[in-house]
């Protein structure tokens, strides 16, 4: 038993000193318990809520949670929006799969040791490429906004369009960008027309 045990010990340290474990395990149960166990959310822009709590692991060296905790913690909820509303289960009807191209962070307080809190995610709209998400950091002790997340989803294989018909089995026209969302999708396509000219391919590689 002994034998068995130490290898076993052994390969969970390797595990975890070389992966993300927790999150390579967190990730597919959120998606299952998501799937499995929570009711399906028919409207594309409601707003869902995925609850958290900041862990010593998540802390940094001031004893906050640290910035790219946010970006991980956003990531799941966004799965689990995804899952919930059906988007991901088009996406595989339709032969195509998503990735994220693009995210910006706002920090507005910090998170502490223990904290609990919510990731607010909710769809903010679409184009002819992406699905454009908004993750909103609230603290439960006194309901502030502590972070707020904005991310486009870049759609491969089909199109943003295809997969909402889909969904609502009629076409269904995008809603109006909020104006600050628009001026960062501006800014992106500024960025990738300059990189893509610096490493003079401008005629020859599309960014995401």
């Amino acid at each position: 038993m002994l034998g068995l045990l130490v290898p076993l010990l052994g390969l969970a340290l390797a595990y975890f000193a070389l992966l993300d474990g927790w999150y390579l395990v967190r990730l597919p149960c959120a998606v299952l318990y998501a799937r499995l166990l929570q009711p399906r959310v028919r409207d594309l822009l409601a707003e869902q809520r995925y609850a958290g709590r900041v862990l010593p692991s998540d802390l940094d060296l001031l004893l906050h949670m640290n910035n790219a905790r946010y970006l991980r913690e956003a990531d799941v909820a966004r799965t689990v929006h995804l899952v919930r509303c059906g988007v991901l289960e088009a996406l595989r009807a339709l032969g195509g799969h998503t990735v994220l191209a693009a995210s910006c962070a706002r920090y507005r307080r910090s998170l502490r040791l223990l904290e609990p809190f919510e990731v607010r995610t909710r769809l903010l709209g679409w184009d002819d490429r992406a699905f454009y998400l908004e993750a909103r950091f609230i603290s439960l002790r006194d309901g502030f906004l502590c972070a707020l997340l904005r991310s486009r989803q870049h759609v491969l294989g089909t199109s943003p369009e295809r997969i909402v018909q889909h969904l609502c089995k009629r076409k269904v026209e995008p809603p109006e960008l909020p104006e600050d969302l628009r001026h960062w999708i501006a800014y992106n396509q500024a960025s990738s027309q300059q990189l893509r000219a610096e490493s003079g391919l401008s005629d020859v590689v599309k960014d995401q």
